[in-house]
């Protein structure tokens, strides 16, 4: 169902196969590229392999109840390895909505089933256009740069030598600008083994990293603490 080189793909994990092709269809008759998974363990092996190889989805639908590898679990890793890529959670369980779309997992949006598959189309493109925007904002608004691959943070083209804890927590904020990231969530995406540190820990690494960010910019100030809250990533207008 290839719409050509430039069509944004769009990766539908899904297990139920009449569902999954009637999206495949409507996204494909919307200038999308669908590619189908229908079991939970294949998903974030699949990721890795197209990201690497410069061909990564531009969203995902992700349905919560899956075999294998729950929604739920994807959307957490998803979150956790690429904050980026947007994520639209699947599902009939309408009491899991505030979990999806809260600060545990900050899916970007959900869609109770049943749905009509126009809706689908409409959400989808939705989110693609607040990402958009959203990535536009930080970085051309402020001219700080990230090099994914790289693992580096570039202020105006000057490298400011990070540590990987640093830059995954940067890479976290910058993805959402104003959002208020409590030093829990922040220990999320630093730790992925879930080791156990001090909220200390968490405040330190982001004073290093407002060191180096003033560094280059000493008269900006773009990552802004909120008293008994978190962190939040700010560029200037």
């Amino acid at each position: 169902m290839s719409q050509g080189d430039n069509a944004p793909r769009i990766l539908i994990v899904e297990d139920e196969p009449k569902i999954a092709r009637l999206v495949a269809d409507y996204l494909a008759g919307s200038g999308f590229e669908p590619h189908h998974l229908d079991h939970g363990d294949a998903v974030l092996p699949w990721l890795e392999d197209t990201r690497r190889a410069g061909q990564g989805p531009a969203l995902v639908l992700l349905d919560l109840m899956l075999p294998g590898t729950d929604g739920l679990t994807l959307c957490r890793e998803i979150r956790q390895r690429w904050p980026a890529l947007p994520v639209i959670m699947l599902t009939a369980r309408v009491e899991e909505v505030d979990r999806l779309l809260g600060l545990e997992l900050g899916a970007d949006d959900y869609i109770c089933k049943p749905f009509s598959p126009r809706e689908v189309v409409a959400r989808v493109k939705a989110v693609l256009r607040r990402s958009q925007a959203a990535g536009q904002a930080t970085s051309g608004g402020s001219d700080l740069v990230l090099d994914e691959d790289g693992w580096r943070a570039l202020a105006d083209g000057r490298d400011l030598g990070l540590t990987a804890v640093e830059f995954q927590l940067l890479r976290v904020m910058m993805q959402a600008p104003g959002r208020i990231f409590s030093r829990d969530q922040l220990m999320d995406h630093m730790y992925r083994d879930h080791r156990i540190v001090s909220e200390r820990t968490v405040d330190s690494h982001v004073k290093k990293l407002r060191k180096k960010i003033a560094e280059a910019w000493p008269e900006r100030e773009v990552i802004r603490s909120v008293y008994g809250v978190g962190y939040k990533y700010q560029p200037e207008e």
